[in-house]
């Protein structure tokens, strides 16, 4: 069926005439914009390629009244039955000039093949020669999907350069294979590029949910890049998932009954997953084993779950996500070297400080407050790129000193946001070092001082420790020494001699006042006596 289309007359800002021109084909829509002058190339071009009857007459360029309402929808009308008329006349394949003119090379199955073919068939040896990354949109893919399922012959138009064969040609030569696609709608049309499924088989190679021979590609890919499609990864790497309960990974240990055993990605050494609606890094990533570059940045990913299966990952961004907490981050990236945070909800650093291979490291744009934070990647031996950038501690007066102070004696080889340590912050952070150091060394004088002084006072006044005997009953006065009183400071000792009385004991526990005599306050449990310490110590 032919695409259909409707005119209409628009006016520019200069009052000029521009045709608009709606064209629906299927469930696909798009515009056109053309002056008269275009309408009238195209006709003459048309007589002398395509040999079509001068009595296809294109309606007149001036006309008395032109202005007037019912003359110029009149000319609308002509100008559309015009164009239906050119395209009965080539119910198969548009003419290329006909097809550029109402932009099938962009928007329609055929013209957007015959287009790729073209360019193929100019530039494909070049490009494969080269060895250089091919760029194919989405809507270029689902047209070659679309024309193969069709089952026309591969040269419809009868132009050998529009051949589909020269597409088939080059993509099972092809190395390497970039996908890119928009978000929108694209062009001028109603296509969502994202929504399109199209088959990769034809690659032998490579990519999402909506795409068919993503598994063909898996012994072979190295690189794969999915954007503003994915709403997880599982979608991507397992699509084939959604057919079992459970799956393992080929070549794991089964603990339990699975329905499944998924291959995995044997070639794949870099993923990237950014701009998506992904919002956690689930056990799909089993699957991606040699996976050394993972990009996951502007998602939604609340906690790095699984990272613990990637033994091979050196390389990881998870900037602008929703990352909160690093808590045990070091057992999931051990052999990490750059990693990407910025962007996130960070306040704490704890859970980097035994990434001991870690070169580069972004923080910037998170909710770091304190100074100590840094101190948790200060001991960090192979740290030497570091960005803090738009952080609250940013805005701390001589922040650069010390920050790079957090680092020691390796504060010469870090480089903070990208900036290289000067020689004059240098000698900044040699003096806050000084300064620190005499802290450091005044405080622990102090806890010296400190403690020989408590020493000192329990040394002088021994604690009184309790008797497992029965309770003891102190001698009477007659027989008792007379107690030797002296005052050191803010305690009181007593000094007593041993003896046996009746009444009087100790306690674990009793307090004594100073205010009270000692030999005077009898003691509950008396009885026979036991023996008293010579000396007791009462605090006041």
């Amino acid at each position: 069926e032919r695409p259909f289309l409707q005119l209409r007359l628009d006016w520019t800002l200069n009052y000029m005439e521009v045709y608009i021109i709606q064209i629906t084909d299927g469930s696909h829509e798009w515009t056109v914009k053309h002056r008269y002058s275009d309408f009238h190339d195209l006709h003459e071009k048309l007589v002398a390629e395509k040999k079509i009857d001068r009595s296809l007459l294109l309606p007149p360029k001036k006309i008395i009244g032109k202005n007037s309402r019912s003359l110029v929808e009149k000319r609308e009308k002509d100008l559309e039955i015009y164009l239906q008329t050119l395209l009965a006349t080539f119910p198969d394949v548009a003419p290329r000039v006909l097809a550029h003119f109402l932009h099938f090379h962009f928007y329609e199955i055929n013209g957007i093949t015959a287009a790729l073919a073209e360019e193929l068939f100019e530039k494909g040896e070049q490009l494969l020669g080269a060895g250089e990354v091919f760029a194919i949109g989405p809507l270029q893919l689902y047209a070659v999907t679309e024309q193969l399922q069709q089952g026309k012959p591969t040269c419809a138009s009868g132009d050998a350069k529009t051949d589909l064969g020269h597409i088939l040609d080059f993509t099972c030569r092809l190395k390497y294979l970039k996908v890119s696609g928009t978000e929108g709608p694209f062009g001028t049309s109603n296509i969502q590029e994202q929504l399109l499924p199209f088959d990769l088989s034809i690659f032998n190679h490579c990519d999402a949910r909506r795409i068919r021979g993503l598994v063909a590609s898996k012994p072979t890919l190295a690189t794969m890049s999915v954007r503003f499609s994915a709403t997880s990864m599982k979608e991507v790497l397992v699509p084939e998932a959604s057919e079992f309960d459970e799956w393992e990974p080929a070549g794991a240990a089964t603990e339990g009954p699975v329905t499944a055993v998924i291959p995995t990605w044997q070639a794949l050494t870099a993923l990237d997953l950014s701009h998506n609606s992904i919002s956690e890094i689930d056990d799909s990533v089993k699957l991606i084993p040699k996976i050394e570059f993972l990009d996951l940045s502007h998602n939604g990913v609340l906690v790095m779950n699984n990272l613990q299966h990637l033994y091979n990952l050196v390389h990881v961004d998870l900037s602008y996500n929703k990352l909160s907490s690093l808590e045990g981050v070091h057992t999931k990236l051990g052999n990490i070297k750059t990693l990407n945070l910025a962007g996130n909800l960070l306040r704490n650093l704890s859970g980097l400080h035994k990434l001991y291979s870690l070169v580069n490291l972004d923080l910037s744009d998170n909710r770091i407050e304190q100074m100590e934070e840094v101190r948790s990647i200060g001991s960090l031996p192979c740290l030497e790129h570091v960005a803090l950038l738009n952080n609250p501690l940013s805005i701390i007066p001589d922040y650069r000193t010390k920050v790079l102070a957090q680092f020691g004696e390796r504060a010469s080889e870090v480089c903070l946001d990208n900036t290289v340590t000067t020689e004059k912050e240098l000698d900044t952070v040699e003096v806050l070092k000084a300064i620190q150091k005499a802290k450091e060394v005044k405080s622990k004088l102090s806890n010296s001082e400190r403690k020989v002084s408590e020493d000192a006072r329990l040394s002088a006044a021994p604690c009184v420790r309790p008797s497992s005997s029965p309770p003891s009953v102190a001698p009477t006065s007659a027989s008792l020494p007379q107690p030797i009183l002296s005052n050191q400071g803010n305690h009181v000792c007593v000094s007593l001699g041993w003896g046996w009385g009746s009444g009087f004991g100790y306690r674990e526990g009793m307090v004594l006042s100073a205010h009270q005599p000692l030999l005077g306050r009898r003691m509950a449990g008396g009885g026979r006596g036991t023996a008293v310490p010579e000396s007791s110590c009462l605090l006041l």
